[in-house]
């Protein structure tokens, strides 16, 4: 190196001879030869043998390194833990405060992806845990169960062994099926051990607990087995008699219910993962107006769209989180979505294509319902409700009512009442014509998991009957209200653990609710009594009517499908 240069400073000699020697060993020879007479390198006093090859190379990467380090100091003149990566270009072209602002920048878009990772790890986890504790406690109330079928079993028998049967026993007996309901209770049990075929539409065995006056007859049950884990989710074809399932197992399935038709047998919709990921939750479910194409959203954050004989149209993939929600429009060429990853997508249904993003929500939504063909609403764990319009870049209306997460979002039949349900044990009744909610029920004592209009005033099939308002919570209560009274009709409570789903029948005269009691019961609307009950073999998630009103369908913990036929 030439003498009398400060330490760490490279004089212009010796940046002349840097380059003479990478153009040397680049091979530009002609151009080393001209630059070394222009330059006069070879009069310098440096030794070619302590010069290493790629010298030049060298030295620019390490003082662009440099330069990244000091773009990345701190207030406190240390370098941040949370070193942000630059491009060379941006170092080569910009200033040191232009530096430490790209650096800023990328160190904040990096905190919001770690954050967004590890939410989404949290809920992951969360749900997890909520599945193992649910799967807990439905084998721990089944071993309950059997131990007191087991005691009730001994008793009847030493009270048979001594005394003949009374005229009302007697009467029990007559009425039961044919092969009776420990004969069917065996003929389940031995089927299980012979490990029988996956799909059984075999009458599922009688609850061990009592039924109510009107209880469904074992032998009006279909048990649907076929899934290899929960099956959280169900929706009948709004046209035929088949029903649609989603799973745990990463499949949603289509069973043709119809007369003469196999039951035992469905087509099986697989959510393949995409590269070498695990394959993911089926997380929801909806039939188009005419029932020819069925839409499924995923855990993976990818929305398929199939025919109803099974085959997979279209994949849809822009979201970056599961998908909680997922909505044909009334017409149904359009598909609404809403994910974790904040946003609301509306998609094309004939082509898959984006129509738009809608990200005004600060955190997942959980629900999206259309109110039109280009309105719809959307709710979120940020506490707000969004009424948002296709074309429009903000929301025409947003609601801030609720104290903690909304859990769902329903149009009234006539498009004119948004109702919603939150963890703050509230539900609340919204106008597009006013910002405060038009009624406000908080009668419930924990969180309302889901709410449902009934099939019944202006704008519905049913246009003289009342409209009402069904609300399902964890306090293990159904409640009705009576929206333009503002007041409780009935609280419907016979469940005895959380109440995940709760439907109309198409007439709006009877209601069915599904709780993790293993329990699906049936329910007069006008006066609020139990009808009919039926015991499911696990927690039951979601249930659902077919189009008259026949057969309600109940999807479960214990990877079944329960359907009761109700007038067969």
């Amino acid at each position: 190196m030439a003498k009398g240069t400060a330490a760490g400073v490279l004089s212009s000699t010796e940046v002349n001879y840097l380059i003479y020697r990478y153009l040397q060993e680049s091979g530009f020879h002609h151009s080393a030869f001209t630059f070394a007479h222009e330059s006069q390198v070879h009069r310098c006093d440096i030794d070619p043998n302590l010069v290493p090859p790629g010298a030049l190379v060298t030295y620019v990467q390490k003082g662009l390194q440099y330069l990244e380090a000091e773009a990345n100091i701190d207030e406190n003149g240390e370098v941040d833990a949370d070193f942000a990566l630059l491009d060379p270009r941006d170092i080569i072209t910009k200033d040191l405060d232009e530096l430490r602002m790209l650096a800023l920048e990328k160190k904040e878009k990096q905190a919001e992806k770690s954050a967004a990772a590890a939410a989404r790890q949290e809920r992951a986890e969360k749900a997890r845990d909520r599945a193992e504790r649910k799967r807990e406690r439905a084998a721990q109330q089944e071993q309950e169960r059997a131990k007191a079928a087991a005691a009730a079993a001994g008793t009847s028998s030493a009270a048979a062994a001594g005394a003949a049967p009374s005229q009302q026993q007697q009467q029990v007996k007559e009425e039961l099926p044919p092969n009776g309901l420990a004969a069917g209770a065996a003929d389940e049990a031995a089927a299980m051990e012979e490990d029988t075929p996956a799909a059984s539409a075999a009458p599922a065995a009688a609850a061990a607990a009592p039924l109510p006056p009107g209880g469904v007859d074992v032998t009006n049950v279909e048990t649907l087995s076929g899934h290899d884990n929960e099956v959280f989710i169900c929706a009948w074809s709004p046209m035929q008699l088949l029903l649609a399932s989603g799973s745990g197992d990463a499949t949603a399935r289509i069973w043709d219910l119809s007369a003469g038709a196999d039951h035992s047998k469905a087509l099986v919709l697989r959510h393949q993962a995409a590269d070498s990921e695990k394959p993911k939750d089926v997380t929801t479910l909806d039939w188009n107006h005419d029932g020819s194409l069925l839409a499924s959203g995923s855990y993976d954050g990818m929305a398929r769209v199939w025919t109803r004989e099974g085959v997979l149209k279209l994949k849809l993939q822009r979201h970056n989180g599961p998908i909680f929600s997922l909505k044909w429009s009334k017409k149904g060429d359009m598909l609404l979505s809403g994910s974790v990853d904040k946003t609301a997508i509306v998609w094309d249904a004939k082509t898959g294509d984006v129509k738009q993003q809608f990200e005004f929500h600060s955190a997942p939504t959980l629900d999206v319902d259309w109110r039109n063909n280009n309105t719809f609403a959307t709710c979120s764990t940020d506490k707000a409700i969004h009424v948002c319009r296709l074309g429009e870049t903000r929301p025409i209306k947003t609601f801030t009512g609720h104290t903690d997460e909304v859990n769902a979002i329903r149009w009234d039949p006539s498009s004119k009442l948004l109702a919603s349900c939150s963890d703050d044990t509230s539900a609340k009744v919204w106008s597009m014509a006013r910002d405060e909610p038009v009624a406000s029920f908080s009668q419930h004592t924990k969180e309302i998991y889901t709410i449902k209009w009934s099939p019944t005033g202006p704008g519905s099939a049913n246009p003289s009957q009342q409209l009402l308002l069904a609300t399902a919570s964890f306090d293990a209560t159904v409640k009705l209200w009576d929206v333009e009274g503002q007041g409780l009709l009935h609280s419907l409570e016979a469940h005895t653990e959380p109440v995940y789903s709760v439907a109309f029948s198409p007439d709006g005269k009877l209601m069915a609710s599904g709780s993790f009691d293993n329990m699906l019961h049936i329910w007069n609307v006008a006066d609020g009594k139990l009808l009919r009950s039926q015991q499911a073999d696990g927690g039951i998630f979601e249930v659902c009517w077919s189009k008259v009103g026949d057969k309600v369908a109940a999807s479960t913990s214990s990877k079944t499908v329960m359907v009761v036929d109700l007038r067969r």
